[in-house]
């Protein structure tokens, strides 16, 4: 199995999850956004391998190749307004140049899509019937529609070419392993609430979020690669609050009387975000086990041992 992007949040969490099932794992990273902490624990096993490269140039793997996945991208708003261009060329480049590896080894292509995918929806939860509401031009447009190219051209190698294809589109996903520095609603709070600082709240907080915890949302990826279905799905929970409602859930659950700052919402933010997961649920069987306020405190203890 490839896993490119391997080394980042979700990645690592992957090349965990498919070593315990038994299989041999390489890992391509460029470290752009991604980190060696996060394979400490498995770089010594004898079935994990890792390569540092950029697959938005050409890549090669020797011997056989059943599966890849290809989750190499900047993901937080942080690092893909940073790095607009590297983020459209992994979009493009590197998805063109692990899809034509699929092809080349007849392996079994997932993309790691995203709920982005949607935009500012018009249509509330968002099933994967629909097509979105994205301003390519924008700020955001740099990884919304990365994503979008990605998902034409893997439809593209699978009905010209007959490479076995799948597109996961992941919510919010939030665990051990993010960055507390990268931006998102999840670390940004929990980072804010261990160092006693006020939380910094983006428009009026009104906008909506749902949050799935790690170990669902691997266990769904992992069941949308050994389905047989070629279309996209979601993978995200369904329980939707809005960011006042989530600052206020933090503060109950952890004992803070931490002030709310208000900051003006980035442009293009998405007003509303709720997965429709019925596809997930009536094909995989799949729907989140983790409460939020267990996957909370998990998170909340890993950052806590970052921060000393």
């Amino acid at each position: 199995m490839v896993i490119t992007g391997g080394a980042g949040f979700i990645g690592s969490h992957l090349c965990d999850r498919f070593l315990a099932s038994g299989m041999n794992v390489l890992c391509i990273d460029n470290l752009l956004t991604g980190s060696l902490d996060n394979l400490t624990h498995i770089m010594e096993h004898d079935r994990f391998q890792f390569l540092e490269a950029d697959v938005s140039k050409f890549i090669t793997v020797d011997g056989e190749v059943d599966f890849i996945l290809h989750f190499a991208s900047p993901a937080s708003p942080i690092d893909y307004l940073k790095l607009p261009i590297q983020t459209l060329k992994v979009g493009a480049l590197g998805t063109h140049n692990a899809l034509g590896l699929a092809k080349t080894k007849g392996a079994r292509f997932l993309l790691a899509s995203t709920s982005e995918v949607y935009g500012d929806p018009l249509i509330h939860p968002q099933p994967e019937d629909y097509w979105g509401n994205v301003n390519p031009i924008g700020p955001r447009g740099v990884y919304d529609e990365a994503k979008r190219f990605a998902e034409a051209m893997v439809m593209a190698y699978h009905r010209t070419h007959g490479v076995d294809t799948r597109i996961v589109r992941i919510f919010n996903t939030y665990g051990p392993r993010m960055r507390i520095d990268d931006g998102r609603v999840v670390p940004t709070f929990l980072g804010q609430l261990l160092r006693g600082e006020r939380l910094t709240v983006f428009g009026d907080g009104s906008q909506t979020r749902s949050f799935c915890y790690i170990t669902d949302t691997i266990e769904g990826i992992a069941r949308v690669l050994h389905s047989d279905i070629h279309d996209p799905i979601n993978i995200g929970n369904p329980r939707e609050m809005t960011i006042v409602e989530f600052a206020r859930v933090l503060r109950e659950l952890f004992g803070s009387s931490a002030e709310i700052d208000f900051a003006p919402l980035p442009v293009d933010d998405p007003v509303t975000r709720q997965p429709d997961i019925t596809r997930a649920r009536e094909l995989l069987g799949w729907e989140p086990e983790v409460k939020l306020k267990d996957g909370l405190g998990l998170t909340r203890d890993y950052f806590a041992e970052l921060l000393g």
